[in-house]
């Protein structure tokens, strides 16, 4: 049970992204803000993450630990770039299109998006479910296109974009992850390995944004929330949850990730939504509760630890 609630905290958490970053100072780009989410949350992600690894490894010292090769290294540096990437595009995509659709947007494109770069990768064909659910799901996003929000007469095409690339990094963080703990690394070695990479990548970046809404009480607000809240700690809960629950459990909780948003947008923001955006985000629901009933066999106790 004490993993069900894990997992359903670090959804809720991670659902408050959005309207965290709506509630900050209006002048902070999505740039600035996601360098800002990445730097101080990758940081205390990976101190966190590292702490609980290496107290793992002494309980479990009878077993090996895998060589660092220049492929696990490879995989480790994409999914930090990976993650330093979703921000801007998440945050682009929610300054342009709402945080309710753009959330889902991102959160159904990537199981999706995730599944089909394995099959590219991979050579396993999908299922008739999977091709069920993805049908369901892509459907659920053209209807958010047309749309959108009420009265907006549709959804920005850019801020659509960007939320499927978002989608689409946490694809790539996925698959990455998948054949590192494949090839034998501990869960949060390859959950601070991410953190790391991408404090790193978006470091390099802070000469080249501005970052003075950062001195301001609501910047300095925002930017402990997004990365201590929404990145440490929802990381460290759901990566840790993950590790006692099977693969449809899993997958069902982290729907209170965009329900949660939709929720937080709809209620806190005042957002609305059309009859179409609505019936768009119903047919995305059914989609991803399809894709979770499709994984319903236990799954390899050590998770990738994606955001929904």
């Amino acid at each position: 049970m004490l993993h069900v609630f894990a997992v359903l905290a670090a959804a809720l958490l991670f659902g408050t992204t959005g309207t965290a970053r709506a509630l900050g100072p209006a002048e902070a780009s999505a740039l600035s803000v996601g360098v800002a989410r990445s730097v101080v949350g990758g940081t205390a992600l990976a101190l966190l993450a590292f702490s609980l690894a290496a107290a793992h490894h002494r309980r479990s010292s009878h077993r090996p630990r895998p060589t660092l090769t220049w492929r696990s290294l490879a995989l480790m540096a994409v999914t930090g770039v990976a993650l330093s990437l979703y921000q801007p595009l998440f945050f682009l995509g929610t300054q342009t299109n709402g945080v309710a659709v753009s959330t889902v947007i991102a959160l159904g494109s990537a199981p999706v998006l995730a599944g089909i770069l394995e099959w590219a990768l991979s050579r396993r064909a999908p299922s008739p479910l999977w091709l069920g659910a993805t049908t369901l799901a892509a459907s659920g996003v053209v209807l958010l296109g047309i749309g959108g929000g009420a009265g907006t007469g549709g959804v920005d095409g850019l801020g659509l974009a960007a939320a499927v690339g978002a989608g689409a990094c946490f694809a790539v963080i996925a698959n990455a992850q998948r054949r590192l703990l494949t090839a034998g690394w501990d869960a949060f070695t390859v959950v601070g390995a991410m953190g790391v990479g991408s404090a790193v990548v978006c470091a390099a970046v802070i000469p080249f944004v501005d970052l003075s809404w950062i001195v301001s009480p609501p910047g300095v607000l925002m930017a402990l929330w997004l990365g201590l809240a929404t990145i440490a700690v929802a990381y460290a809960l759901f990566t840790w949850g993950l590790q006692g629950l099977t693969a449809a459990t899993a997958a069902t909780l982290t729907l209170a990730e965009p329900l949660t948003a939709t929720v937080l947008g709809v209620t806190a923001l005042g957002e609305t939504l059309s009859p179409l955006a609505l019936l768009g985000l119903a047919i995305l629901a059914a989609g991803l509760v399809t894709l979770a009933w499709g994984t319903r066999r236990p799954r390899d106790p050590r998770p990738f630890a994606v955001e929904a």
